[in-house]
């Protein structure tokens, strides 16, 4: 297999494109804030060159790099993961999810357009951009006009005159990821490039099929217990040193320590259930009582009761303030909670080992993201500590995932169909469209679907399209009523 080549944007530490180099990809420059990250990174992407620092700086950086190992050739692939932290809706308040001055306070909002000048000087033949589904939807102030624009939205008009943008909305454990991980996806396709006639004559999009899904096939998602299982780790435990690291792993397989209150709540969750701390009627000293969800000390010796709790200065008790899928098992028999950058914190959502007294470790959460058994991480867990290590895996996208995505971006690319490439009127991308179309609409901004009017189109389906409208560039978008063909 000839190596085509690409670049990534936001790297962090590499682990998402280890999927794209499988599918046969290699990077040529690989750009990321923090240098600590991106040693990482490299070591997992030896040929690559780095560009550390602030993209919004060293973007250029990025472009003379690249030019000084391809010269004039275009690279196949360029990559962008921006931060996604700023999109949370837990993060950004009650309400603000249309107010454009409160997204745009967040500057990680608006890096994806550095992502349009590196591609515009750039002109791959694909783009890909990943981030939480809120990227469709929350709102900004536009770089020029100052007008709300959700950023997804920004990128594909920016892009528009050269590139087909296909988004895509899905739960990741549809694609054999042994967990639930909600992500929204743009890939966009040069338009002189052949493969996408093709791809849109059989009525096809620039992602993979799901292998996991009741809607495609008869596999189901991965659970979460036999994931653990084919891990085949040693046990641990939170109550003692010793018994909450396995040594044969460098550090790897360990969890924090609890103390004995901790522990005791924890271990009072009923293992296997899904259940929270929250729930637990139970006192340390009287054993089962009968309490109310708000009773906070139990009704027969007043000290605290098993559950999320905190001592007031006065020396009164209440609840720790907080939602209600912290402190909370995982269930065993579903994929994973989402493996986030706080898998190292009791009070995040959904962290608890579904049967054993701990958290997970940063092994396990790395196997659940499918990171590969070889994945290098050199000093980094002595050098940063676990905190920083859960970040990186918790911000990363699944590589078993990026392989599957890659291997049909290749196929485009190379006009060879190895993998099935998901069919357009997919769920996944419909609900997609429908994202972006109503925070354009909201906006007053052109919809998104109105683009594709530029593609010469064949045979393909196109989204649909209910109104026609002038483009920025004043070409007329109409409805499309293609049918599609299965591939």
């Amino acid at each position: 297999m000839s190596k085509l080549r690409a670049v990534s944007l936001f790297s962090n530490c590499g682990a998402g494109d280890v999927g794209y180099r499988e599918a046969g990809f290699r990077f040529d420059v690989m750009a990321e804030l923090d240098p600590r990250r991106l040693d990482v990174c490299l070591l997992n992407h030896p040929g690559a060159e780095g560009v550390p620092g602030d993209l919004r700086k060293t973007w250029q950086t990025v472009i003379k790099k690249y030019r000084a190992r391809a010269g004039k050739a275009r690279p196949a692939l360029l990559c962008a993961c921006p931060p996604c932290q700023g999109m949370s809706s837990a993060r950004s308040g009650k309400g603000s999810h249309d107010d454009a001055e409160a997204g745009s306070k967040d500057e990680r909002n608006l890096l994806v357009t550095v992502v349009a000048k590196v591609a515009l000087k750039l002109m791959p033949s694909l783009i890909v951009v990943e981030n939480v589904p809120a990227f469709f939807t929350r709102k900004v102030h536009h770089p020029k006009d100052k007008k709300p624009v959700s950023a997804a939205n920004y990128l594909i008009a920016s892009l528009a005159d050269h590139y087909v943008a296909f988004p895509l909305i899905a739960d990741l454990c549809d694609f054999g990821i042994p967990q639930s991980r909600n992500r929204a996806f743009l890939t966009f396709v040069r338009r002189d490039l052949p493969g996408l006639k093709e791809l849109l004559r059989i009525g096809r999009t620039p992602f993979p099929r799901a292998t996991h899904a009741p809607d495609v096939g008869n596999a189901t998602p991965v659970s979460l217990a036999d994931a653990l299982a084919a891990f085949a780790l040693p046990a641990l435990d939170a109550a003692t040193p010793e018994a909450a690291q396995a040594e044969e792993y460098a550090g790897f397989h360990s969890v924090p320590v609890w103390d004995e209150r901790t522990y005791a709540m924890v271990a009072a969750i009923p293992s296997g259930t899904g259940r929270s701390a929250w729930d637990n009627d139970v006192c340390h000293r009287c054993g089962p009582v009968k309490v109310f969800p708000e009773t906070v000390t139990c009704p027969k010796c007043s000290e605290p009761l098993l559950r999320p709790i905190v001592r007031e200065k006065d020396g009164s008790y209440r609840l720790v303030k907080g939602f209600k899928s912290s402190y909370r098992r995982m269930y065993a028999d579903r994929p994973a909670a989402t493996v986030t950058t706080a898998s190292g914190h009791i009070g995040s959502d959904y962290t608890i080992h579904p049967t054993q007294n701990r958290l997970l470790s940063p092994l396990e959460c790395s196997l659940l993201q499918t990171f590969p058994s070889d994945f290098k991480w050199g000093n980094a867990l002595k050098k940063l500590g676990h905190t920083n290590v859960r970040e990186m895996i918790g911000e990363a996208v699944p590589p078993a995932f990026t392989k599957l995505h890659g291997e049909v971006l290749y196929g485009i690319v190379k006009r060879e169909w190895g993998r099935a490439p998901m069919a357009m009127g997919d769920e996944r991308c419909a609900k997609a469209w429908a994202k972006l179309a109503e925070a354009a609409k909201k906006d007053g901004r052109v919809d998104p679907r109105s683009y594709f009017e530029h593609a010469e189109s064949g045979k393909g389906q196109m989204p649909s399209v209910h109104t026609s409208k002038r483009t920025p560039t004043g070409r007329s978008a109409s409805k499309n009523e293609t049918s599609q063909t299965m591939l």
